[in-house]
Formats: structure tokens, sequence, C-alpha cells
């Protein structure tokens, strides 16, 4: 089982992608990119895209594979996705809890960044196992407790109530990817580090990954700005000597096949 530990920096994204849904996209496509070494070599598959967004891994999916497949839950994600991309690709609004596909149909999915959301886990994997043919394979990557820690501890600072949402530990999910009908056959952890100008633009782009939604928030609403004046503050804990504000996302990534039975 190979493991790596690795911390890698994106620099700092400019320019009007800010206005579109790609925001997010330098994380998103940094760990997508980093999948792609472990994507079947043959071209005579079916491809799901679990958790497509707006699609642009599934176009990249498309170029390579028969048949794909996108499925999301958000109708936005799924119109952008449906206006910009391969229009070979078929796409599916539905969730992840209940994928509309038959058992045994799928020969590969493919999952970046999503499966985080997913609580509890283990009956998304299930269902993925379900729709894959014996022999299939999984590739995903997904977010893992000390996420955001540089956030996380401006905010302890100032009060008890939770601000950022927590992921779990690395050691809490692993034992699920494997399995009577599954084994991991490889996997990897790496730190990313992403930059930013502000606080203000982390947030944001939190926002746009969906990281922003905390359940179990006491405060509803924005918190006061006397708070976030002194929360930034404490970030400042962090800066880099440039000015710039890091935020660390620890990426867990991981190959799953599908046992014949």
């Amino acid at each position: 089982m190979s493991e790596v530990n690795s911390r890698f920096k994106i620099a700092k994204s400019f320019g009007s992608a800010s206005a579109s849904y790609d925001i997010s996209a330098r994380l998103q496509r940094y760990c997508g990119k980093h999948l792609m070494p472990w994507l079947p070599n043959r071209n005579d598959l079916t491809a799901l895209d679990l958790g497509a967004g707006t699609g642009f891994f599934t176009d990249l999916l498309a170029s390579r594979y028969q048949q794909v497949l996108g499925l999301d839950i958000s109708k936005n994600m799924l119109r952008f996705a449906k206006e910009n991309r391969n229009e070979a690709i078929t796409w599916l609004e539905a969730d992840a809890y209940k994928i509309p596909l038959q058992d045994n149909s799928i020969d590969f999915v493919y999952s970046n960044l999503m499966i985080q959301w997913c609580d509890p886990l283990d009956l998304v994997l299930d269902e993925v196992m379900r729709v894959l043919k014996p022999g299939g394979l999984f590739v995903f990557s997904t977010l893992v407790d000390g996420t955001l820690f540089e956030l996380k501890s401006a905010w302890a600072q100032v009060d008890d109530d939770q601000h950022v949402i927590d992921f779990k530990p690395e050691q809490d999910i692993r034992p699920l990817f494997d399995g009577n009908d599954r084994k991991l056959l490889n996997s990897k952890q790496q730190d990313i580090v992403l930059e930013y100008d502000s606080v203000l633009h982390l947030a944001h782009e939190l926002k746009s990954l969906g990281a922003n939604h905390v359940p179990k928030k006491q405060g509803k609403g924005l918190a006061g700005k006397d708070k976030w004046q002194k929360m930034t503050k404490s970030y400042q804990d962090f800066l880099e000597p440039s000015g710039i504000y890091p935020a660390t996302y620890k990426v867990f990534s991981g190959l799953i096949v599908k046992l014949n039975h």
C-alpha cells in the first residue's frame, strides 16, 4: 500500500474565475489531476463521475471512455455542465445514496472531492459497489481531518462555537474502503496549501466549495463584525512573509477494486 505524504502549494487565483462556478476549481483541478494516473487504460468502458459538479472532469473522462455519465444533486451545476460540456455525456440529477443505475452496470466510478459530504459514508460506498461490475474500479479523493487547521485555530481564539466544518480523521474512514466486496489497492495523503490574498478571499472560496456549511453551529447567521475582525487578526499568526494567507487542505485519495465473488 503506497502512502505518500506531501505538501504542495497552489498559487493564488486571480481574474474573472471568481464570477463563475469554477471559483473553487483550484483545489478540485489539482486533486482531480492527481487521480489521473489511476484511471483505467482501456477506452471501451462505461464510466460514472459521481458528484460531477461543473463537469470539468466528466468532460475529460468523455474524451477517454466510450460511455460517460455525470451525476450530481445540484440542478444549477448540471445546467452549467449540459451547456458547456461534451454532448455525448449523459447527465443524472440524483443523490449518491440512490444512484439510478442497475447493479453491475458500470466499469469505473470517478469521484473528486465529493464523498467528504456523505455521512454515513459506508452507505454511499455500498451503492458505488452495487453499480460497479466485478473487477470494476472506484477512484476518489476526499478531505480529511486537519483540513483548514489555520482557520480553526484562528476561530478558537475568538469563541467556542464551531465555525469550521469537521472532516473525519483518515483512520476513521480508511477501514470502510476494505470489505467482503472491495479492496483498497492504493492510497495517498497530501497536504495541499492554497494561498489567499485575504481571509475574505478564503471565505468566498470555501462557500463555493460548500465548506462553509457547519451543521453543529450554535450562533446562526454570520459571525458578528467584531468576532470576524478578531479571527482575521488571529489568522495573521499564519501569514507568510509575502503577505499571503495560507490554508491547508488534507486530501486522501484512493483506488478501490470491486472483488469478484
